[in-house]
């Protein structure tokens, strides 16, 4: 059920690695991202990233460049927003890592974070999608994270997996009306 791309791109998820283990060599050799390689990865339009850099969702670009922390953010944005409100989408990213241009108050790197949304997705299965199942599979995850931390990764991270679940289902709903419509 569950889409075999890394979430909120069209690049391939290599079963063995996670995804900034794929996506951070390509940052590293052209020195980050431009706007137009961001928009070829992830399907979104430059009016659209440029929108989130000036709502402060993600963070600016340095020197026109798109980096790690950079594409971690917009990826995790791109991915809840069909069924998270921006401005909660906002309240969940600083709920984590506080103001979006200042590193030293984050509680976990944007990449980690978006690894850990992706082993988790990774992690379900239709026979998993209950409550009890999505807290173990979080918790087996952040294992080795800050227990002061923990609980904010937990419920951060919940709402991610459920907001990208939603997201699939309703693609599979459309499939099947488009088959039906034949």
């Amino acid at each position: 059920m569950l889409s075999s791309n890394i979430p909120g791109t069209n690049i391939q998820f290599n079963e063995a690695e996670d995804a900034f283990t794929i996506i951070r060599p390509m940052i590293e050799i052209t020195g980050g991202f431009s706007l137009g390689q961001v928009c070829k990865i992830t399907g979104l339009l430059p009016s659209t990233i440029q929108n989130w850099v000036k709502r402060k969702y993600i963070p600016a670009p340095v020197n026109k460049k798109y980096l790690e922390r950079h594409i971690s953010r917009l990826l995790l944005v791109s991915v809840l927003r069909d069924y998270v409100e921006m401005d909660d989408i906002g309240s969940l990213m600083k709920y984590i890592n506080g103001d979006t241009e200042d590193e030293t108050d984050d509680i976990i790197s944007e990449s980690l974070l978006f690894d850990y949304f992706c082993r988790a997705i990774r992690a379900l299965d239709e026979t998993s999608l209950n409550d009890d199942n999505i807290d173990s599979i979080v918790n087996n995850i952040i294992i080795n994270e800050d227990i002061n931390h923990k609980k904010k990764l937990l419920i951060a991270l919940k709402t991610m997996i459920y907001a990208y679940i939603a997201k699939e289902c309703q693609e599979q709903i459309d499939m099947n009306i488009s088959k039906l419509r034949g």
